[in-house]
């Protein structure tokens, strides 16, 4: 089964290699490649053009936004969901200026990375202690850059609680108890929006997930996509080809991690 992984602000790979570790040989995992876009629906589209005919299509916060702009616009394709630590809901006045603020600052001294605040917030609070996983974070946000940060941060985020309702596959949805990015109520809107939703609540880990608690979510994960829940591709639909639907003559934002 391919499985396509799609991370969150400043983030990339790094996110879902621990995931993929635990997830074992079961699966292909492709990674999606949201670096290279400056909104939802142009990352939705850029990721679409390079993936797999079928997927399970997994989403993490700001990935979750694109993930289901995905399902709206090839349901055909997209056999399963699976949101983790996100919301449908439109950044508020608060967060539109103080992303405004972000890039006028980078703009006009420069990017060193985001703020240790920042790292810590989305860290359980008995893990901002760990320095290994703070400095992780904190590198794949630096190793990312200045123009990847102002891709990601300029275009304030819309919402779309007001068509959940048009997905149409399986949706799993994965929030923490103590996320102070991503609250439990926003993932209970997504639950309660979306027709075929589940939602599963964790204890003790903050909004980083997939590092945090890698192991306890591929867990949640495999046993959540089985035959029985997941859709059949329809291959009239998608078409018929390589099983990867991948190009190996270009250079695609998609990016293969683990080959069963």
């Amino acid at each position: 089964m391919n499985i396509l992984l799609l991370p969150g602000f400043m983030l990339d790979a790094e996110l879902w290699v621990d995931l993929a570790d635990a997830l074992g040989d079961r699966h292909r995992l492709f990674y999606g490649d949201l670096t290279r876009y400056d909104t939802i629906g142009a990352m939705a589209s850029g990721v679409l053009s390079d993936a797999p005919e079928s997927f399970v299509l997994i989403g993490f916060s700001m990935g979750g936004y694109v993930a289901r702009e995905i399902a709206r616009m090839a349901p055909d394709r997209v056999q399963a969901l699976i949101l983790i630590a996100t919301s449908g809901r439109p950044d508020t006045p608060a967060e539109v200026d103080r992303k405004a603020r972000s890039v006028e600052r980078v703009e006009t001294k420069g990017y060193s990375g985001l703020g240790r605040l920042s790292v810590l917030a989305t860290l359980h609070a008995t893990r901002r202690r760990e320095d290994p996983l703070v400095t992780r974070v904190s590198d794949i946000a630096k190793r990312l850059g200045g123009d990847v940060f102002l891709r990601q941060a300029a275009h304030p985020r819309e919402g779309d609680l007001d068509r959940i309702a048009e997905i149409a596959c399986p949706t799993l949805i994965i929030a923490s108890a103590d996320d102070c990015v991503r609250s439990v109520t926003e993932s209970q809107e997504l639950n309660a929006g979306i027709p075929q939703s589940e939602l599963v609540v964790i204890e003790g880990v903050g909004h980083m997930i997939p590092l945090e608690t890698p192991t306890q979510l591929a867990s949640i994960i495999a046993s959540w996509i089985s035959p029985s829940r997941v859709r059949k591709p329809d291959l009239a639909a998608v078409g018929k080809g390589d099983s990867s639907g991948l190009s190996t003559s270009r250079t695609t934002g998609i990016q293969e991690l683990r080959e069963r």
